[in-house]
């Protein structure tokens, strides 16, 4: 059985940081590189609108922000700029983007940034990209929240064109270029893609048969969603064992701003191996209070998936 590898969440680890932080937020990221963390996520949005916080807060704000339950005002640094900043910090653990939005940019521009990104940080940069859910946001930038994942369809066809041809050319309904060189490429083919989404829909298995190299879902999927991404796999010639599943550890709190148990929070990840899963997500402002608590807390993780 491969040994669990461990990921730690930068992105709203509030009251743990001040989300406006971002030397704390690099901080952590280095943390994770030093304590023998495999990765680390940074998650995003580029704007948001009244509709972020219409379900109300979270009865806990160490809870993860999910759709409906933000406040507008909450803080996003930009994820790419921001994981500039920690591959410079870092040597070891992959940077994930997780998740960028996608359809809220041109495809040309993002080859480029995603690509500088990529030999930035030497090969470690990992891409999820979304769709997302927030009209608000596709509003401010005047994208079309209904054909968000017509466009998504698209922008990937059109990145792997630019990272692969020299010159490259996409012809499109949304997009359309030809001749376009797009250097430097990444440092491989392409980065690591990962997708992942609240159910399994017919487009998120599409994109993950087609380009994933891991399933991250947004929550625990179903044994249903499971059998269809297992079926849509096989039906491409590919085995569920190619995929790097992402699974995490699973915070229960009991008042309003306690923290949770890490033991108690990782006492499922033998079920979760069992299940495929191998890679665990872990947000620190869910266990600890202070910064200084991070590494130990990073240590006691990586002593006890050794174990497993």
């Amino acid at each position: 059985m491969t040994t669990p590898r461990l990921l730690m969440i930068l992105t709203e680890n509030e009251p743990l940081i001040d989300l406006s932080d971002l030397d704390a937020m690099v901080e952590l990221a280095r943390i994770a590189d030093a304590e023998g963390f495999d990765a680390v996520m940074l998650s995003e949005h580029l704007a948001l609108g009244p509709a972020a916080g219409t379900l109300g807060r979270p009865t806990n704000p160490r809870e993860y922000a999910a759709p409906g339950n933000q406040d507008p005002a909450m803080a996003w640094p930009s994820q790419i700029v921001m994981a500039s900043a920690i591959a410079a910090a870092t040597t070891h653990v992959r940077i994930v983007l997780g998740a960028i939005i996608a359809p809220l940019r041109h495809p040309v521009a993002m080859a480029k940034e995603l690509a500088t990104l990529d030999r930035l940080s030497h090969g470690r940069l990992v891409v999820q990209p979304t769709v997302s859910w927030h009209r608000d946001e596709y509003d401010a930038l005047g994208v079309d929240f209904s054909k968000r994942g017509r466009i998504l369809d698209e922008q990937l066809e059109a990145l792997m064109a630019l990272w692969s041809d020299t010159p490259a050319e996409f012809h499109g309904e949304f997009f359309d270029f030809a001749d376009v060189y797009s250097m430097p490429k990444p440092t491989l083919a392409r980065p690591t893609m990962w997708f992942g989404g609240q159910s399994m829909h017919d487009p998120l298995l599409r994109r993950i048969v087609k380009y994933g190299d891991a399933f991250h879902p947004f929550g625990s999927p179903t044994a249903d969603d499971l059998a269809k991404l297992a079926a849509g796999m096989a039906a491409a010639g590919r085995d569920l064992s190619e995929l790097e599943q992402i699974g995490g550890t699973r915070a229960r709190f009991t008042g309003t701003d306690d923290v949770a148990n890490i033991d108690a929070s990782m006492a499922d990840f033998p079920d979760q191996l069992a299940a495929g899963y191998t890679t665990f997500c872990m947000k620190p402002a869910q266990h600890v209070n202070t910064m200084d608590e991070v590494p130990a807390l990073c240590r006691h993780m990586v002593d006890h998936v050794a174990t497993l």
